[in-house]
């Protein structure tokens, strides 16, 4: 049968490679349900839900089908995506091809299955929030948040509201049009008033969403009544299976993690919580302003793990958080540092001097600190593309490979997972083995091995095509780059503008 499934013309998912199978649900709660760490902003008044994906280790004998990986409306998503993308040279004949196909592809998880009763010290799984980016969406990044999950996280998918996506809906059973859209916003990707305005608008819903989501995860933990409204009549989602069994009350025990403006959103989270305005003007250009009452602000710790993926830089410079950008990560008020702090970027984003500064300077520990407080983890991995960090990379590599030149993509993505299983480990964070097959060791197949010291070493060549970076700035260096990648999963201009340029 295996020649038979290669003649399959769909894009699928390589299997999750941890050792457990991965179960999903889709939830969307009223935020009339919930309890905002910060007043509802104004660009927010309209949306009445928020909504994110839980993938979570499941029992071994589940055989539910998975989720499709365009959801429902399809061909509205998939038409809001061929917008987006402004089809053009190779996108439009990959568009032109693809849209039957795309209705296809399944996530290979078991919707809605029995979670696996947790098999750490405290009976409760560790938890995660991952941040999508520009063009991204709760599904966009499965195999990477499936792959996490494999490993014994239960991993929640946001789908922020903010216009980044291209598309996103929102159930409303108490109105008479049931689904509203919430369609892209498009802008500008080069500094300006009206940019920083504008992302500034959409960082304000982000964070009030991630607030909202955290009161949710506590609500569904303490096995608290809420209304999903993402329920269909075919399907009833049964999220008692996670009472008492999330590690989420404990400080510091959730992890954070997200992809370009998705890593940008989660480090004006974490920081404008563990900081929270120290004066009336800091107060008044807070994006978020959590209560000192608020779970929250007992969360975000020192010890808080944090995973940055192709950091996005632009929108964490505007002028109204200028008050934020003083203050280093929250890791380094600890004598540990920066031993929970992780950035990995594409090699695309490597390249792009600019941003390449402002990761570096998020994460770098600061300049007045003691010598011995280590620094963050940076990496990149050799011919990875932006797209790599994402779905897109491993369902259409040849995209990715003939527009960016990236390679690799699922062993890519397997070296991002490495990295913060490693992190998370570091971190006091129980997660199942890596697999040996994982760690690329010669001669044994079938074994695990617990650490995986190699992924974070700074040694040259530990690991093939993985290089680790410092935080120092290289004066008088200039790279020699292209035109700067797009923060976006796909941009549609950019991607014409890269594709042009490889023509010449």
């Amino acid at each position: 049968m295996g020649w038979l499934g290669q003649l399959n013309p769909t894009p699928a998912f390589p299997q999750y490679s941890g050792p457990y199978k991965v179960g999903s649900v889709d939830v969307e709660i009223p935020v009339s349900e919930l309890q905002s760490p910060s007043p509802t902003p104004s660009v927010a008044a309209d949306l009445p839900t928020v909504a994110f994906r839980i993938f979570y280790p499941c029992q071994p004998d589940s055989h539910q089908k998975g989720a499709r990986w365009i959801p429902s409306p399809q061909r509205e998503y998939i038409s809001a995506y061929a917008r987006f993308l402004g089809a053009n040279n190779y996108l439009s004949h990959f568009f032109s091809l693809v849209p039957q196909l795309l209705y296809y592809i399944s996530i290979p998880i078991h919707e809605n299955a029995r979670l696996l009763e947790p098999n750490t010290s405290n009976a409760k799984w560790p938890v995660m929030m991952f941040s999508h980016g520009l063009g991204g969406s709760r599904n966009s990044y499965s195999h990477a948040v499936g792959s996490l999950a494999s490993h014994g996280i239960v991993v929640v998918a946001p789908d922020h509201r903010d216009g980044s996506s291209p598309i996103s809906f929102i159930h409303t059973p108490s109105e008479k049009e049931k689904i509203r859209r919430v369609e892209y916003k498009k802008v500008a990707h080069k500094a300006s008033t009206e940019v920083y305005e504008a992302r500034d608008d959409q960082l304000r819903i982000r964070l009030w969403e991630l607030g909202l989501i955290h009161d949710a995860i506590l609500k569904i933990e303490g096995n608290k009544a809420l209304s999903n409204v993402a329920e269909s009549p075919k399907k009833h989602t049964d999220l008692s299976i996670f009472a008492q069994k999330l590690n989420v009350h404990q400080p510091g025990a959730i992890s954070f993690a997200g992809h370009s403006f998705g890593a940008a959103t989660v480090v004006q989270f974490v920081k404008s919580v563990f900081y929270r305005p120290s004066s009336e003007k800091d107060s008044n250009n807070a994006i978020f302003n959590p209560s000192k009452f608020s779970s929250i602000i007992n969360q975000i710790t020192p010890s808080t793990p944090v995973a940055l993926l192709d950091l996005w830089g632009l929108p964490i410079q505007s002028p109204t958080t200028t008050w934020l950008r003083k203050y280093p990560m929250p890791c380094y008020n600890s004598p540990d540092g920066g031993h929970n702090l992780l950035a990995i970027l594409s090699e695309a984003f490597y390249k792009w001097s600019p941003n390449l500064q402002e990761t570096k300077q998020v994460v770098a520990k600061p300049s007045n600190s003691n010598p011995d407080i280590p620094g963050p983890h940076i990496f990149y991995p050799i011919a990875s593309a932006h797209l790599s960090q994402s779905d897109f990379g491993v369902l259409f590599p040849w995209v990715t490979t003939k527009v960016f030149g990236a390679k690799e993509p699922e062993r890519v993505l397997k070296l991002n997972i490495r990295a913060i299983l490693q992190v998370l480990r570091n971190s006091g964070v129980e997660v199942a083995d890596t697999s040996v097959e994982d760690l690329e060791l010669e001669g044994t197949t079938g074994a695990r091995s617990v650490q995986d010291d190699r992924i974070l070493s700074r040694k040259k060549d530990s690991v093939r095509g993985w290089i680790t970076l410092n935080t120092d700035p290289a004066p008088g260096v200039t790279r020699k780059t292209s035109k700067g990648p797009s923060d976006a999963v796909m941009e549609g201009e950019v991607l014409g503008e890269m594709v042009h340029e490889s023509e010449r």
